[in-house]
């Protein structure tokens, strides 16, 4: 299982561009990362998203999930809204960060296992 955070701050989406070392080097994620043994999603998220970004969050509730074949295996990606409650931004994985809006997602070359969250993210963009 895979966690991915949907982090908004003044009404843009949080995006993250994978770097090198990484599969899908250059594609376009919403950043979070692989569960481990013992841990719920939400521990992961946090977990994941301070390590890779320096920020604290608050995982508030579950968005919608992927499933996706890689040539490698299939992987089960869970959204989750979160919310940016403290820490400075430091890009350590990743090769770049933007805030974005969500009409704007579609301009992004997304990894395959985010592509599904698009369509809906756009379409509920006014909320924010």
């Amino acid at each position: 299982m895979v966690t991915a955070a949907l982090i908004v701050n003044k009404g843009k989406i949080l995006i993250a561009k994978r770097g090198k070392d990484m599969k899908l080097e250059g594609k376009w994620e919403f950043p979070g990362g692989k569960l481990e043994a013992g841990e719920s999603f939400e521990e992961c998220l946090k977990r994941e998203i301070y390590e890779e970004l320096g920020m604290q969050i608050d995982v508030l509730h579950h968005y919608d999930d992927s499933i996706y074949k890689y040539s490698d295996g299939v992987i089960r990606l869970m959204a989750y809204w979160a919310k940016w409650n403290s820490g400075e931004i430091k890009v350590k994985e990743h090769s770049e960060i933007k805030w974005i809006d969500f009409v704007d997602l579609n301009l992004y070359e997304f990894a395959p296992a985010d592509v599904p969250f698009i369509n809906s993210l756009q379409k509920i963009h006014l909320l924010f």
